[in-house]
């Protein structure tokens, strides 16, 4: 059967992770998606490159889509998009502020072809304000957003210190716009309207903080301001990132929630590491129980973190169950807090999750065949559906694979398509 985005056709123009992204999880879901690149391709197919034009993040983020490659600095391109774009159902760039309207792609002008278009753009920081026109990408948007500051992490040398496993405002704004544009096509559905759809990394960023960001003075005023007092304090004396840092403390310290990290946080064991998830009191009971500590004064509901002594008590008790936990390996602590129901999980690495048997159980890999360079294994769809399958059985396309074919369906004949080439706006 078809995915439930079959018929939806995608004319995708971006590059690196965000825009990328959306546009996969679309042909996931069954859309037809046209990757549009400039004549040398898109960035990412450089970044680590094993063989020219392909490298590992192109095939994860675009496979699925097909590949149309078009100059869109070029007149006669720019002319071609809009005689095209009637018959697509979703525009996607993600692009500096102005960068549409100059290539003549923007979403005023596109609906002026396809009036019932959804367009989904995803800029650094939004359309408007001081940082409109700013460049910006994921790093960026972790420093501005306070992600950064929040992990805490700093590098030898006392800078700050990125988050690398992932760009998280990448994907984060990747998916919201995969969300978005699948209620704007169900709301287009119902009443025949188009709509522009914007997203930031900005946003992405500070959605991902929802919990440390909002405001809520009866518990601000006894933790986020005293710890904001500290950072400024320091910042004031010319304080180093990293003294800045260290006076900031970690989440539990501005929660008020300091026992918690007992039992809830990353602990090295014999042979690695491993992630202790405790979320009720019942969690915590059985982890103490799993590794045999029956005096644990936080467990007292009345406990207060805040107070001084408590805090020196939750200190010992730390330093108390680090010894502990170097008694095991992984796999044991985690055999003992399974017996007893509690949440934990050995510290994997990435590179080995392709193999996993759990991952393996429940299919989230998939394997397909390039045609350039063979058979390969990959991250499935995000998400799988009982009447409408998800995934894609395509993979990443080769630099533009399939310009000719995409035009011809869209009634471009041989004679034009030679016109175009000899002009440099199709390659």
């Amino acid at each position: 059967m078809p995915g439930p985005l079959h018929g939806i056709k995608v004319f995708e123009v971006s590059q690196i992770v965000a825009g990328p992204y959306c546009g996969l999880n679309l042909a996931d879901l069954g859309a037809d998606v046209v990757k549009v690149e400039p004549p040398a391709g898109e960035g990412i197919r450089a970044s680590g490159g094993f063989i020219p034009g392909e490298s590992k993040g192109f095939h994860a983020l675009n496979r699925g889509k097909r590949s149309l490659v078009l100059d869109l600095q070029a007149p006669e391109a720019q002319a071609l998009v809009h005689r095209i774009i009637p018959n697509f159902d979703v525009f996607i760039i993600n692009a500096r502020v102005g960068v549409p309207e100059r290539l003549q792609v923007d979403y005023e002008t596109l609906r002026k072809f396809r009036p019932d278009l959804i367009y989904f753009e995803n800029t650094g920081f939004g359309r408007r304000g001081p940082y409109a026109k700013a460049s910006g990408s994921d790093a960026v948007a972790q420093a501005y957003s306070g992600l950064l500051a929040g992990d805490g992490k700093v590098d030898e040398y006392g800078a700050p210190e990125i988050i690398t496993a992932t760009a998280p405002a990448d994907f984060h704004a990747g998916l919201a716009g995969a969300m978005a544009i699948s209620a704007a096509l169900y709301h287009r559905e119902r009443t025949g309207e188009g709509q522009f759809i914007e997203t930031s990394l900005l946003q992405a960023g500070l959605a991902l903080q929802a919990t440390r960001i909002g405001r809520l003075p009866p518990i601000d005023i006894a933790t986020t301001d005293v710890m904001m007092d500290r950072v400024r304090k320091v910042q004031a004396e010319g304080g180093s990132y990293r003294e800045q840092i260290a006076a900031r403390g970690s989440m539990f310290d501005q929660s008020g929630r300091a026992a918690a990290r007992l039992f809830y946080g990353g602990y090295a064991v014999k042979d690695g590491g491993v992630i202790l998830g405790a979320l009720t009191p019942l969690n915590r009971q059985q982890m103490r129980k799993a590794i045999g500590i029956e005096d644990d004064p936080t467990a007292d509901p009345e406990f207060n973190s805040l107070d001084p002594e408590n805090k020196k008590l939750v200190e010992q008790m730390l330093e108390r169950v680090r010894g502990i936990m170097l008694t095991k390996t992984m796999d044991e602590w985690v055999e003992a807090f399974a017996a007893v129901g509690a949440p934990i999980s050995k510290v994997n690495y990435p590179e080995e999750m392709a193999d996993d048997p759990q991952v393996e159980a429940m299919g989230y890999m998939i394997d397909l065949e390039h045609e350039l360079t063979g058979p390969e294994k990959t991250v499935g769809p995000i998400v799988f559906m009982s009447e409408t399958p998800t995934g894609t059985s395509m993979p990443s396309p080769p630099l533009g694979r399939h310009t000719e074919e995409i035009l011809r369906e869209h009634g471009i004949e041989d004679g034009e398509i030679a016109l175009l080439r000899d002009a440099g706006a199709i390659i």
